[in-house]
C-alpha cells in the first residue's frame, strides 16, 4: 500500500485547506480510509474516517461541522476539506487505510505503518 498525502501548509485562523491522499492501487475502492493528526508532544488523534462506499463518515467532536472527508474511488483519492481552521488544528496530518471503518480508526502509525501515508504539515497561525 502506498499512500501519498499532500495539501498541507500555513494558513491563518479561520482559513481553509484541502488535503488529498492518493493511493497507488485500484484496491483503494475496497478500503475504509481515515485521516489522523499528531501535534508535537501529543498522541495521534483520529480526525475523520470514511467507509469504502463513502456512506459512513464518523468525525471527531473537535472537527465536526468544520471538516469534511470525502473520496473519489475513480481517482483513488481521499480528501479532507478543512474550514474555519483554528490554531489547535496545527499538526501533521496522515491518511491511513484499513479493511473496515472500525479497524482503520483503531490503527496506529507505529504498528500499521504499511497502511499509512507519510504525513503533511498543517500550521494554523492565530
Amino acid at each position: 500500500v502506498q499512500l501519498q498525502a499532500s495539501g498541507g501548509g500555513l494558513v491563518q485562523a479561520g482559513g481553509s485547506l484541502r488535503l488529498s491522499c492518493a493511493a497507488s492501487t485500484r484496491a483503494f475502492s475496497t478500503w475504509a480510509m481515515a485521516w489522523f493528526r499528531q501535534a508535537p508532544g501529543k498522541d495521534q488523534e483520529s480526525v475523520a474516517a470514511i467507509s469504502s462506499d463513502g456512506l459512513s463518515t464518523p468525525y471527531a467532536d473537535s472537527v465536526k461541522g468544520r471538516f469534511t472527508i470525502s473520496r473519489d474511488n475513480a481517482k483513488n483519492t481521499l480528501y479532507l476539506q478543512m474550514n474555519s481552521l483554528k490554531p489547535e488544528d496545527t499538526a501533521v496530518y496522515y491518511c491511513a487505510s484499513g479493511p473496515t471503518l472500525q479497524l482503520v480508526v483503531a490503527s496506529s502509525r507505529e504498528y500499521n505503518s504499511g497502511s499509512w501515508g507519510q504525513g503533511t504539515q498543517v500550521t494554523v497561525s492565530s
